[in-house]
């Protein structure tokens, strides 16, 4: 068969293939360029699941009447002009695809006025590239697109498509995400002549608040930090869920960069990181969180539905949501409400009567030992039996828990019940401790401190074990030999693809050190980054905390009880236990009056 050029319309269908899936795909495209137009309010009327109707209509900017017809083109945009455009870019679209795609399945007409034009223009196209001039329409300032019969010519797409409450299920699904994307533009949805969703513009934090809330429900803004940190040219802004608060799939997950909507599994497996040692076993976190960074840092053009990117800095980009996250999901304690930002300070002595205990510094040190042989840097202890040398005299005594103004966060506990929790007054009402969970994160952060503090315990080995690897991983191991040395492993290359390791970390004897070295060197050749060996032994410090924390019906005294309290205010995520579990819970004087009917 010889080559021959392929006609234009069926160039266009086969993009289309790319770019238009389904309805909600035709959405997206057409919402897009409304945000690029400047537009402050958007109506969406569907049809059938947008099977029948498609039709946007928007206030922004709106097209000269010359340009009309270019728009239906294809590769014809207003959005770059150049290579350098394109390596900067700062709108939503950019590569004029979207409306001659949709116009090759589908009836499409396209009205726009600009603004201080006489009337509106009207142009349609069907697909057959014989797009009519430009007739005159009493449109106001903006642009409107009706899109009918999608798939009316390519029937075999048309079966594919789901049952019309699936389909518009995924429209409106849309719609919420690019709501949240855009909280300046106010929102109409219309199915079948019927209102299905109205959003006015959120201009204030409240405003905002309350859009997220009607998105991802109330109780997920009730159980929220708020983030906003910025460093080395990034900033995330946003809200995160607590620990307490998650879900069983990650449907709720809405992550933007420079306002777009994105999927990445660098972002992803960050954020997965910043949870892991507060998140219980096999449930997933809710957040809204927008990075803002420079637009050159950024490849939007790696996808067609531009849903997927890549950073130049992978890395960087990494490491800084990772720490922002873990720095600030550490810092949620009793002390903090969870709308307060991520900064907020201990309670100093004048709030809460007792000096704050000065924390060890976590800083790590990579310093190497090979030849001495040394005891694990940490003394596993039940702290709980020296709470009472810690406080001699009762609190009770000292500061009424009438006097509010010097109350700790937690108050002061009253009384232990059933051997397993702590009853506590406090300044607003009551709260519950659960004793063994509460001490076991008290203890699982004090054994993270103290192995940060000083160098890794290392195990030299009798004999050296050689270990078979690919040659680019040898290599791997000469280029990150200090990285190994930080964590207490000596490794040495023994041939093109032969290693051989010379002694190991001592917390982790009896473990797989093999298996576990070329599963890092795999995680740093795919991803550039390995967490297996510190998870690893942060493992094995939450099993050692586990069985050296207060069992059930230990009996505790009144100033144990108290110590403990005050210990939780000074630790990091001390609202979840080693294994996700809620530590504490409150309950205000208003709950109380609710439970007996006061003041009705």
């Amino acid at each position: 068969m010889r080559i021959h050029l392929l006609p234009t319309q069926l160039i266009n269908q086969i993009a289309a293939g790319e770019v238009v899936e389904r309805p909600s795909t035709v959405v997206k495209e057409l919402l897009e360029n409304s945000f690029d137009a400047g537009a402050t309010h958007i109506t969406i009327n569907i049809e059938q699941s947008g099977s029948r109707l498609i039709k946007i209509r928007d206030d922004g900017c709106g097209i000269v009447k010359e340009d009309l017809p270019l728009a239906l083109s294809r590769h014809a945009t207003s959005k770059i002009a150049n290579l350098n455009d394109l390596e900067h870019v700062t709108s939503m679209g950019f590569r004029g695809e979207a409306l001659p795609s949709i116009s090759s399945v589908a009836r499409l007409t396209l009205i726009s006025r600009i603004a201080d034009a006489p009337c509106a223009w009207r142009v349609s196209a069907d697909g057959s590239e014989q797009h009519a001039n430009p007739e005159p329409d009493p449109h106001p300032q903006g642009t409107t697109v009706e899109v009918r019969d999608l798939f009316y010519n390519t029937p075999a797409r048309r079966k594919f498509l789901k049952t019309e409450k699936t389909e518009f299920a995924h429209i409106e699904s849309l719609l919420h995400k690019l709501a949240l994307s855009r909280f300046h533009i106010g929102f109409t949805l219309t199915h079948n002549q019927k209102d299905i969703l109205k959003l006015k513009p959120a201009l204030s934090e409240a405003e905002q608040e309350y859009r997220i809330a009607g998105i991802c429900g109330s109780e997920f803004i009730n159980n929220a930090v708020k983030i906003d940190v910025a460093a080395s040219g990034l900033q995330l802004t946003g809200w995160v869920s607590l620990p307490t608060f998650s879900r069983s799939q990650p449907d709720m997950q809405f992550f933007y960069v420079n306002g777009r909507l994105i999927r990445d599994k660098l972002i992803a497996h960050a954020i997965k990181q910043a949870y892991q040692d507060v998140l219980f076993s096999g449930r997933q976190s809710v957040f809204v969180l927008y990075l803002t960074l420079d637009h050159s840092l950024v490849d939007v053009n790696a996808h067609p539905t531009k849903q997927e990117i890549r950073f130049r800095e992978g890395r960087l980009v990494h490491d800084f949501l990772f720490s922002a996250l873990h720095r600030s999901l550490a810092q949620v304690r009793p002390a903090i409400s969870n709308h307060d930002t991520i900064h907020t300070a201990f309670p100093t002595e004048s709030q809460t009567g007792y000096a704050t205990p000065a924390l060890p510094n976590t800083a790590p040190s990579t310093s190497y030992l090979p030849t001495e042989q040394t005891s694990l840097p940490f003394n596993v202890a039940e702290t709980v039996n020296a709470y009472s040398a810690l406080y001699p005299q009762d609190e009770r005594g000292a500061l009424s828990p009438a006097d509010t103004s010097t109350m700790p966060p937690l108050g002061f506990a009253i009384a232990h019940l059933h051997d397993i929790y702590i009853l506590s007054q406090t300044a607003q009402g009551i709260v519950l401790v659960d004793v063994h969970a509460a001490h076991e994160r008290i203890t699982y952060e004090r054994l993270k401190q103290q192995c940060q503090q000083g160098a890794i315990a290392s195990q030299p080995l009798l004999l050296p074990i050689k270990i078979s690897v690919s040659a680019a991983e040898a290599e791997l191991v000469e280029q990150q030999h200090e990285f190994f040395l930080s964590l207490g492993f000596e490794l040495t290359r023994a041939g093109l693809d032969t290693i051989a390791l010379r002694a190991s970390p001592a917390l982790l004897a009896g473990t797989d050190v093999v298996g576990l070295i070329t599963d890092v060197l795999a995680d740093i050749n795919a991803q550039g980054i390995s967490e297996r060996i510190q998870n690893l032994s942060n493992e094995l410090l939450a099993t050692i905390a586990c069985h050296s924390a207060v069992r059930a019906n230990r009996r505790l005294t009144i100033t144990e009880m108290n110590a403990l309290l005050r210990d939780m205010e000074h630790t990091e995520r001390s609202g979840q236990c080693n294994h996700g579990r809620p530590t504490w819970v409150a309950l205000s004087k208003q709950d109380l009056d609710k439970f007996f009917l006061r003041g009705q």
